[in-house]
């Protein structure tokens, strides 16, 4: 089975939980016989890849120069194509958007583009889907702004969608969140190939009931032009049935998972001697980091040997730092930034309780990485990974009072926490990417089974 995969991260390019989630995904798909060209918008340096998988970035394609990896040989990408066809000219997609950015942010990024043109074509109509020629490649121009032009974005990676589908060989389609959801029907409509789109966050997880219109409009338009959805958790699934008008026999539900590693975890020295509490994710509305706080200072009044780390960046970064400060527990709480690689081994080896308290959260990979460390957990009940966690502990994302009871518990009962510690050991055998891989190659089959 060949896969032609759009996505907007892969390590090391990653900004959260999508491109973890994509990088598990599909070396697991690939173990498993999945041949599978997945892109991105923009790359830069090597990827992380195994087997049969080949990971290029729309900026430069077709890439003649560039080496990656494929199985057990090295290839430049599209090179025996350049050489067939002399008239292919390479496609710049030198994007300002990237995932999970702000307005203020895009704009910066945006304006450090030097281009004036934006391309006429229009891919919210179904005839444009594929009306582009191979002949017609040129080169991918942008104008200043926002508003309106961040979505043209979106829609030109659609267009870039369209091209590749064009000059590839697959079998079917598999587009991963919003941003590539027009990339993913422009290559339906220019191939004919049937097109799964994977939904591991919806606008309601991301902003509550003050939806972005313009976003809910295409996560809608994508969700009905796929052919099937891959929901990573029943919660997702009942907001895709729900709020987007999905029959339910459409979506399939595939959990997440977490890449295990054979070699041992690394054993860093803790450096304190208190116990630590960690909260890991983009500090955003979304991820509760407030609810976090409060209860930190429900802690913070009874235990006074208790240190509390907030790991991650995000729009209310700034509002987090400033709570704590008012309530007076600069010297007990510690902000790291954005992390990864051996960072995030190092924060997780140092703490002694993961504390996951999301509003609204469509999975949650971060207390099965904390489990991989030997962590207990706390999430809320509103995450999508509370339906595979057997042991651990769950509240409301509002209950603070609760959390904070909780978590006492959880620092002062060592024998508790071995025992939720042991329980989660055995519930890590089951969270594997092979199995999601598996449901996922099934599901491909069935396009082509009579």
């Amino acid at each position: 089975m060949k896969v032609l995969m759009f996505g907007w991260e892969f390590p090391p390019f990653i900004s959260g939980g999508l491109g973890t989630a994509c990088h598990g995904l599909t070396q697991a798909m690939s173990q498993l016989g999945c041949e599978i060209l997945f892109v991105l918008p923009k790359t830069t340096g090597e990827v992380d890849i195994q087997g049969p998988l080949s990971v290029f970035g729309a900026d430069g394609y077709p890439m003649k120069d560039r080496v990656v990896k494929v199985g057990e040989h090295s290839l430049n990408l599209y090179q025996e194509y350049v050489e067939k066809e002399a008239s292919f000219k390479t496609i710049e997609f030198k994007s300002p958007l990237m995932p999970y950015q702000n307005e203020e942010e895009y704009y910066l990024n945006y304006e450090k583009m030097e281009k004036e043109r934006l391309c006429s074509i229009d891919l919210k109509s179904k005839s444009n889907y594929g009306s582009v020629t191979s002949k017609v490649i040129g080169e991918y121009e942008f104008q200043g702004g926002y508003g309106a032009h961040l979505m043209e974005e979106v829609y030109r990676f659609g267009r870039f969608g369209a091209e590749v589908a064009m000059n590839e060989s697959f079998d079917v389609i598999h587009a991963h969140d919003w941003m590539t959801y027009p990339a993913g029907i422009a290559a339906k409509y220019s191939s004919g190939k049937p097109l799964v789109i994977h939904v591991h966050a919806t606008e309601f997880d991301r902003s509550g009931n003050s939806v972005n219109q313009s976003v809910y409009d295409l996560e809608r338009h994508g969700m009905h032009e796929a052919d099937k959805i891959c929901a990573v958790s029943h919660r997702t699934k009942q907001i895709i049935v729900d709020h987007y008008g999905i029959d339910s026999s459409k979506v399939e539900v595939v959990h997440n998972a977490v890449v295990k590693n054979s070699e041992d975890l690394p054993i860093y020295d803790r450096g304190i001697k208190e116990k630590t509490v960690l909260f890991l994710g983009r500090i955003t509305m979304q991820k509760g980091p407030d609810f976090f706080i409060d209860a930190a200072h429900l802690v913070y009044k009874r235990l006074k040997d208790v240190q509390f780390i907030m790991a991650g960046s995000g729009d209310l970064y700034k509002r987090m730092i400033n709570r704590v400060a008012s309530l007076g527990m600069q010297n007990r709480f510690h902000f790291t930034g954005f992390l990864r690689g051996a960072e995030l081994d190092r924060v997780f080896s140092v703490s002694d309780l993961c504390i996951m308290p999301s509003v609204s959260e469509p999975f949650g990979i971060v207390p099965i990485e904390a489990m991989r460390f030997g962590l207990p957990v706390i999430v809320s009940k509103q995450s999508g990974v509370s339906e595979i966690l057997d042991h651990a502990i769950k509240i409301d994302f509002w209950d603070t009072e609760l959390l904070a009871e909780k978590i006492i518990e959880v620092l002062s009962n060592e024998e508790k926490t071995m025992s939720m510690i042991q329980k989660n050991n055995e519930n890590l055998e089951r969270i594997d990417w092979k199995y999601a891989a598996a449901q996922i190659i099934n599901l491909y089959g069935d396009f082509y089974r009579d």
